[in-house]
């Protein structure tokens, strides 16, 4: 039998499968090799080298192998070119029912914590189709709040909640500085804590409702993590047990919150889904005298414009820059406001507002956006923000690439490099890797290909 698989560690999908079905190599082989006859393939060796080939990187099997393995698996074999070797094995590792399928109500959501990420890597994959966004969003506005509170367990007050509020807050600011793997750790072991008291401990109907929020909380900053880490099936199971867990808080303001930051996901994930973003960001703001958050509504405006810019729509999106910054300007201290955004301020929105002024072919607009985020009032935290500015710099650069400023957009570019030293972000990676690939066409230049050998 296959070798068991830590929970959260990266493995071959294939493997994941031997696991899941409890099958050893020969026996998964000589199945395979089945199905490869019955597909007029002939026979097929089943020597148990033949996997462990399969499961090395860089080694695709033979075609008759791959449409083999995609028809025991039921997977369309048009998914085999769709989504290559071995990342169409992925839709045979059905892992998200417990997430997607558990009743919205309290008991729903508690079995939904103890589901943290799944056992898969799947890296660009989401787990939810445009379509299945609306079910999620209309079983958010119609969940079940009633709590039954446990009878027998150790006795949890206020201060109880407040401490678990008081780690998630110091685990937002670490992030800022120790970087998005770490924190997810910390922020799925926080889940734990948090579903273990709300499981055998007794409290109020009130601080009950604290500690759901603190579990909404704790989820959406673990998706948060894995989003920036590249795992986009993960940070979309966890977005959607922060939504269940933020229903059963009855807490609208966190609930949009964490739709504002799964639209993010969505508008930036290897298939950008700009539709579903704003999907998700009009269920939020449906009803937006609920959102008690000014920071929330701005942020959400945000977030409509960068979507908005991914499918072209040069009104909509600086209509919502507007809305942001108007959003903002009614905003408290953060200290009366929601903790979680600490890092929204002026300078971001600008920073947004010059990202979708790039997207929709303006660059001379985004610098201008670029440079008043880093100059007017309330600027953007470059010392705090490292990975974000490492994103927007780089953002910079190609702004003046567009504009066949060579010079300026290498001279950012090394910017770019040095501050990539202190940086852990998969997103990171690749705007810096979005930028070489532009740059390669002016390679002729010294200074150039002086960069693209720095940079490599």
């Amino acid at each position: 039998m296959a070798k068991a698989v830590e929970v959260g560690q990266s493995v071959h999908p294939l493997t994941a499968l031997l696991v899941r079905d409890g099958l050893s190599a020969t026996r998964y082989l000589k199945r395979i090799d089945q199905v490869h006859q019955a597909l007029g393939f002939g026979a097929m060796a089943v020597r148990r080298e033949k996997l462990t080939r399969w499961t090395r990187k860089g080694v695709t099997p033979e075609r008759p192998a791959l449409l083999a393995m995609a028809s025991y698996h039921g997977i369309d074999l048009a998914d085999v070119d769709r989504y290559g070797w071995p990342d169409f094995l992925y839709r045979a590792l059905n892992d998200d029912c417990v997430v997607l399928e558990s009743p919205w109500t309290a008991a729903g959501t508690v079995l939904s914590l103890t589901d943290l990420g799944g056992h898969v890597d799947r890296r660009a994959f989401l787990i939810t189709s445009t379509g299945a966004l609306g079910a999620i969003i209309a079983q958010w506005t119609t969940a079940d709040p009633s709590l039954a509170l446990p009878a027998t367990g150790r006795r949890l007050g206020t201060s109880d909640a407040r401490l678990f509020e008081l780690r998630l807050d110091a685990l937002r600011h670490l992030d800022d500085t120790v970087g998005s793997e770490q924190v997810y750790q910390g922020a799925v072991f926080e889940l734990q804590m948090i579903r273990d008291r709300i499981e055998n401990a007794t409290y109020t109907e009130e601080t009950g409702r604290r500690l759901f929020a603190a579990a909404a909380e704790a989820s959406r900053l673990a998706g948060w993590c894995a989003y920036d880490e590249g795992r986009h099936a993960a940070a979309e199971r966890h977005f959607v047990t922060a939504l269940r867990a933020a229903a059963t808080a009855q807490d609208p303001t966190l609930g949009a919150l964490v739709l504002g930051f799964w639209a993010n996901l969505r508008y930036n994930a290897e298939k950008s889904d700009p539709r579903g973003a704003l999907h998700l960001i009009d269920a939020a703001m449906s009803d937006r005298k609920k959102i008690s958050s000014p920071r929330v509504r701005a942020m959400l405006h945000a977030r409509a414009a960068r979507a908005h810019s991914k499918a072209g729509e040069s009104t909509a999106a600086y209509g919502h820059i507007d809305e942001a910054l108007a959003a903002y300007e009614s905003a408290e201290a953060i200290e009366a406001d929601l903790p979680a955004l600490y890092w929204l301020s002026r300078g971001e929105i600008h920073q947004v507002a010059a990202s979708s002024a790039l997207s929709l072919g303006e660059p001379r607009k985004a610098l201008d956006h670029f440079t008043a985020a880093a100059t007017q009032e309330d600027p953007y935290d470059t010392e705090r923000e490292i990975r974000g500015t490492v994103i927007y710099e780089a953002r910079r650069a190609e702004a003046h690439l567009a504009l066949g400023e060579l010079d300026a957009a290498v001279a950012i570019g090394h910017h770019v490099i040095d501050a990539m030293g202190g940086v852990d972000s998969a997103r990171s990676t690749s705007t810096l890797a979005d930028l070489r690939t532009q740059l390669r066409r002016h390679q002729h230049v010294p200074t150039v290909a002086e960069f693209l050998s720095i940079s490599a």
